[in-house]
């Protein structure tokens, strides 16, 4: 799978089927092998806190810049010690990053947990073309719609043989247009309303 893609294309994956169902889905920064803690890494293999500082607002660069100093500190100390901070620095990181996009932090996920969808995005944005996702995301929304859509007009025409044949085509009925709504609701989204914006939904 190939492709750079967005916020919308990210909730279509999952609605279609291509992503499992992901409550906390825009928790892709929050990971060991995501990209905030990539660039923390960076960050304190070069002595140079700026790879990371993209990831927070301005606002809260200061409480950043301590942290890697004071991290960079104790990475000296021991092998131990250098596991330590290292992992305390990520974990700054994130939450301050979480906080600046209104989300909680509850702690870093082992790498390997960000969600298919999003895993994709990654990869395609290193591939650099959206070709091969958009359509694969093209075929997994027909697919899904058209499942729907079949699921309805096979119940529809015994929709008064019985209660439970009616309430059996009530369901897939609702199903088809939720469906469709959420699919409708993600292809009109807006992203960010500026490039320079500091808030990522991940």
């Amino acid at each position: 799978m190939r492709a750079a893609t967005s916020p919308i294309a990210l909730a279509l994956l999952a609605l279609a089927g291509l992503a499992a169902p992901v409550s906390r889905a825009e928790a892709h920064c929050d990971t060991l092998d995501g990209p905030v803690v990539a660039d923390a890494r960076a960050a304190l293999a070069a002595g140079d806190v700026t790879p990371v500082l993209k990831w927070v607002r301005a606002e809260d660069e200061d409480e950043i810049r301590t942290a890697f100093r004071k991290a960079q500190a104790a990475r000296d100390a021991s092998d131990a010690a250098r596991e330590l901070a290292d992992l305390w620095f990520f974990e700054t990181v994130v939450r301050v990053h979480r906080a600046g996009e209104g989300a909680p932090y509850d702690g870093l996920k082992p790498a390997g947990s960000v969600a298919t969808g999003i895993a994709a995005a990654d990869r395609a944005l290193a591939d650099g073309t959206v070709d091969g996702l958009a359509a694969e995301l093209g075929a997994a929304v027909a697919a899904g719609v058209r499942a729907r859509f079949a699921a309805v007009r096979q119940t529809q025409p015994h929709a008064t043989d019985s209660l439970t044949a009616g309430r059996r085509y009530v369901a897939a009925y609702v199903e088809f247009i939720h469906y469709l709504e959420r699919l409708h609701a993600a292809v009109a989204a807006r992203g960010p309303s500026h490039p320079g914006s500091t808030t990522h939904g991940h």
